[in-house]
């Protein structure tokens, strides 16, 4: 007879199932390990996550399932259900007044981030109206947006005035991420929306770095020039000195 701890760890078929049962494995530990008090309603949101059933969800809620409830590194339930691509979950915890929409995990995500790095337009335009910030520290949902070269996304986001020069941790910007990604259109929209294209992250690399990196000539050559005529555009006083 197979022991009950090892039935419990077997992997479940599927890629959302081994997700799930990993989730729930770490919120075991964060809570003290199979001993501890269960969170009231965990297993239920999880599955409604798995699920994309928001009908589960409001289910576990009227239980007493918490609907800001994190895993155990910290994640609260709506970055779960972005991450997972559960959207029908997104929207009924956006719907319910103590949702902290725009909570984020450790990593400083955000749904709505989530939501603009699969060009989710309408979903990130809700969002917005319900709490969620096109600008933070760190990471943005212009970053998200511009890796996956969706350019209508990029530019509503920038019509709700997002900053195009965004930094990420390491000085990361928007118009790098698309051009590291190799999605001209992007970059372009960018170019012509003001992005600077001369500034440079802390590995030392411009957009058009990270196009030639990308073995796209054209598009390096191409932001080279933008470059050279950002700086005509905007020279430095005498006594600053422009990063190399």
């Amino acid at each position: 007879m197979q022991r009950p701890e090892r039935a419990a760890t077997r992997p479940a078929p599927g890629a959302r199932r081994r997700w799930l049962a990993g989730l729930t494995a770490g919120l075991l530990v964060a809570a003290g390990g199979p001993r501890a008090q269960p969170v009231p309603g965990r297993d239920a949101v999880l599955r409604s996550i798995q699920t994309d059933d928001p009908h589960a969800l409001r289910t576990a809620l009227l239980r007493g399932a918490d609907a800001n409830l994190r895993d155990e590194l910290g994640t609260p339930a709506i970055v779960l259900a972005a991450r997972a691509r559960a959207w029908q979950v997104v929207r009924a915890l956006g719907e319910l007044r103590g949702t902290a929409v725009d909570a984020s995990g450790p990593d400083g995500a955000t749904a709505v981030m989530f939501a603009a790095l699969h060009g989710e337009t309408e979903l990130v335009r809700w969002l917005l109206t319900r709490g969620a910030q096109v600008n933070k520290t760190g990471w943005t949902p212009l970053h998200f947006a511009a890796a996956n070269g969706h350019v209508d996304l990029v530019r509503f986001l920038l019509e709700s005035h997002a900053y195009i020069d965004a930094e990420s941790p390491n000085q990361t910007t928007p118009l790098m991420m698309a051009a590291r990604q190799g999605h001209p259109t992007t970059v372009r929209l960018l170019i012509e929306e003001g992005a600077d294209p001369t500034v440079r992250n802390q590995a030392g690399l411009t957009a058009a770095d990270y196009a030639r990196v990308g073995n796209d000539v054209r598009l390096a050559e191409w932001l080279t020039g933008q470059a050279e005529a950002f700086r005509r555009r905007h020279p430095l006083p005498a006594s600053t000195t422009r990063p190399n």
